[in-house]
């Protein structure tokens, strides 16, 4: 190889490699954030149908109640087992209403209850709402496990109507979140019955 060649061609491996260390790391955040956008552009793509949508934003009207009313708790003298039960339901219901609410936005839906919201399954009517508000300590504890089980059968009864319905629940999002809330909130209630089942006036839950 001559020489001016070869000083050109040494020249250009030098400044590609200086752009390699100066640049590295972001074409390479670049290359991961465009990976992610595709990854979220085909799961919008997957199928999906006007009853994974309804069932979405009704599960965030009735995720809104639970968490309303398990809110109630640390002020109206619930005892330290329904305190901690409360936390968990506030705790994975918020992050729950996010993801449906992300779900719902990525496909160009308003992500927020119906009016008539108050008519899903479990709901607690208006008068149940003023009841348990008005309830303080070992009579809130009662009424909450009481509610909460209502409200949670409510939950998995729309579950089990989505995955009942054809051609629904198809996308991977709206199933596994479906599932998950069968699931937990299945646990929950057995939990709850037990600890309604033990509790009494002299002994509250510990």
């Amino acid at each position: 190889m001559r020489a001016p060649a070869f000083f050109s061609l040494a020249a250009a491996l030098a400044a590609c490699a200086g752009r390699s260390r100066t640049a590295g790391p972001v074409p390479e955040a670049e290359a991961g954030n465009a990976v992610a956008e595709r990854v979220r552009a085909d799961s919008i793509r997957r199928p999906y149908t006007a009853t994974d949508i309804r069932f979405m934003t009704h599960m965030i009207g009735h995720h809104a109640q639970a968490v309303l009313i398990a809110g109630w708790a640390p002020t109206h003298g619930a005892g330290p087992a329904i305190l901690r039960l409360a936390e968990r339901i506030v705790n994975a219901q918020q992050d729950e209403i996010a993801t449906m609410r992300q779900w719902l936005t990525d496909r160009g839906q308003p992500g927020h209850p119906p009016g008539h919201a108050m008519a899903m399954p479990g709901m607690l009517t208006e008068v149940q709402l003023r009841e348990l508000d008005a309830a303080r300590g070992e009579a809130f504890d009662r009424l909450f496990l009481t509610s909460m089980i209502q409200h949670h059968r409510g939950a998995v009864s729309m579950v089990r109507d989505l995955l009942a319905t054809p051609g629904a629940a198809r996308d991977e999002t709206v199933f596994k979140f479906a599932n998950d809330v069968s699931a937990d909130q299945t646990t929950e209630i057995a939990r709850m019955e037990a600890m309604l089942a033990t509790y009494n006036t002299e002994t509250r839950l510990q």
